[in-house]
């Protein structure tokens, strides 16, 4: 579907459904509380009868209808899981748990949660190990430069050799980062009654990811130094040429114009764990302003724009396989 000078592409596969420092968040899943952190199960009793998912750069709410099928009611584990947060110095951690503004009810109740962290290094759970050395699991900069500052200079070293701290400085002048990733997971015990449907909803703010010129703008596309990074982005959000023939139009004499892109990212897969696939899936995707540009991937899943800024995804039965990546390039500024 291609929009005249703004389009939307949505190609190929619902792939890649934030970058760093860029949570959107993600589907309801039944868990348990074992050795290695929070584990996400399959349920075998429990039912998603819909998914009504919307997705802006400022706001995300999702609805869900749950049934048990089972003669007997299940108290369960029920786990959110937060899409993964990657270190960077201007990482906003702290301000972006208290800006969240998570809110989830059960058929119009509110309910209480709690959200579970842990940091993971090439698949393992460091969560204990960082605070044996006393490096924060949640690497905002504040506490991170506190912590690293703290050491010497042959603890950093050992932990370089970890593979927990890298440098992208000198020794002279060290520029210490995190090699781990956040996993952030909002949790809650959850009765569903047994031959009941039950209404649960949530909503909270996004902390979107962007930057101040896109990298598809024809000065960083056409530069061979950028051409593998240019690549991945097209593959991860299903960036096609119309796509591109739109940008460089909106960008044709703006020379000294930027065209900044915003990163959001939802963790659709785990809406897999439910019985069966999820009978009504509807996904709205609000980029913002009518000239702003939005692509991302739904293979085979027909897509209809319903409003100046909305398009709309409808499927029967579906089982989502891949998580939700989306770029907003914004109109030039």
């Amino acid at each position: 579907m291609i929009e005249p000078r703004f389009p939307i592409v949505a190609a190929a596969s619902l792939s890649a459904l934030l970058a760093a420092t860029a949570p959107t968040r993600a589907n309801d899943s039944t868990a348990v509380i074992g050795v290695g952190g929070l584990t996400l199960v399959k349920s075998d009793a429990i039912v998603m009868q819909s998914e009504d998912l919307f997705i802006s750069e400022k706001q995300v709410n999702v609805d869900y209808v749950f049934l048990n099928t089972s003669t007997a009611d299940i108290e369960a584990l029920v786990a959110f899981p937060l899409p993964d947060v990657v270190y960077t110095p201007e990482a906003r951690i702290p301000e972006f748990l208290a800006e969240l503004n998570f809110a989830t009810s059960v058929d119009g109740a509110p309910l209480q949660y709690e959200i579970v962290t842990s940091a993971w290094l090439n698949g393992k759970d460091i969560t204990a190990r960082l605070a044996a050395v006393g490096l924060p699991a949640l690497a905002d900069w504040e506490n991170f430069e506190k912590a690293t500052n703290a050491k010497s200079r042959a603890e950093l070293k050992a932990l370089v050799a970890e593979g927990l701290l890298g440098n992208e400085g000198d020794d002279a002048n060290p520029y210490w980062l995190a090699k781990w990733v956040t996993k952030t997971t909002v949790t809650r015990r959850q009765v569903f009654p047994a031959g009941r449907p039950i209404r649960v909803s949530h909503s909270y703010t996004p902390l979107a990811g962007g930057s101040v010129g896109s990298l598809l703008s024809p000065a960083y596309r056409n530069n061979k130094d950028f051409a593998a990074d240019v690549r991945a982005t097209r593959a991860k959000y299903c960036i096609d040429d119309a796509f591109l023939r739109g940008l460089d139009g909106v960008m044709k004499g703006m020379k000294d114009k930027l065209a900044p892109e915003v990163w959001l990212s939802y963790v659709l897969i785990s809406g897999a764990n439910w019985k069966g696939p999820i009978g009504s899936f509807r996904l709205v995707i609000d980029k913002g302003e009518p000239k702003n540009m939005v692509s991302f991937c739904a293979p085979g899943l027909d897509v209809r724009k319903i409003a100046p800024t909305r398009f709309e995804i409808t499927a029967r039965d579906f089982t989502p396989k891949k998580d939700l990546d989306i770029l907003i390039v914004r109109e030039p500024q």
